[in-house]
């Protein structure tokens, strides 16, 4: 689960594919500094972008990951 004070480095490091969402939202200098200091609720931010937008998006991707298993949850 990504929570708003993760580093954006920690969740791209817990989920390549937030890569993709982060792009989408205009977060795209993921490979500045900033990237492992900055929490994802301060990026977003920053990008004037609701976190909580940005952290519900995220959180899909491990809902969808886990019913992936023939629509069941894993275990």
């Amino acid at each position: 689960m990504f929570t708003k004070d993760m580093s954006i480095l920690e969740a791209l490091q817990a989920d390549p594919r937030a890569r993709d969402i982060f792009t989408a939202y205009g977060m795209g200098c993921l490979g500045c500094m900033g990237v492992s200091l900055e929490s994802i609720e301060e990026g977003a931010k920053m990008h004037g972008i609701d976190p909580d937008v940005v952290l519900a998006e995220l959180n899909r991707l491990v809902s969808s990951e886990e019913h992936s298993c023939h629509g069941h949850p894993k275990e």
